[in-house]
């Protein structure tokens, strides 16, 4: 999970971008330090997340998502044998637990790395 999370620090996003653009600066992260996500990958019935890559699933949100939807929706995805540990990308803070269903969780929140306060 270190060096996803390392190469996603480096992500700088131009404000007012699309979900699926998020999606695409996630990757093109992830791929320029050799790494291979998989996009949209479909977890359980119902149940798809935005990115894996090996066993870290990777959740991207515009805006300030709503804490406690978030809450349910990462858990429905930590209760998944194939995700091992979570990252959430999303454009403004949130608090969350650190782990969740006793899988790591760690936040990236990209106004930080643009470094203003929205």
């Amino acid at each position: 999970m270190n060096e996803i999370y390392e190469a996603l620090q480096c992500l700088r996003a131009p404000i007012q971008q699309g979900e699926y653009d998020l999606h695409r600066l996630v990757m093109d992260a992830l791929e320029d330090k050799g790494l291979a996500p998989e996009h949209e990958v479909t977890l359980a019935p119902r149940c798809r997340i935005d990115l894996m890559c090996g066993g870290v699933g990777i959740e991207i949100k515009r805006g300030k998502p709503q804490r406690s939807r978030l809450v349910e929706q990462l858990t429905r995805y930590a209760r998944c044998d194939r995700v091992e540990e979570l990252i959430l990308v999303a454009e403004r803070s949130v608090d969350l637990p650190r782990s969740i269903c006793g899988k790591p969780l760690r936040i990236i929140c990209l106004n930080r790395l643009w470094g203003i306060a929205l």
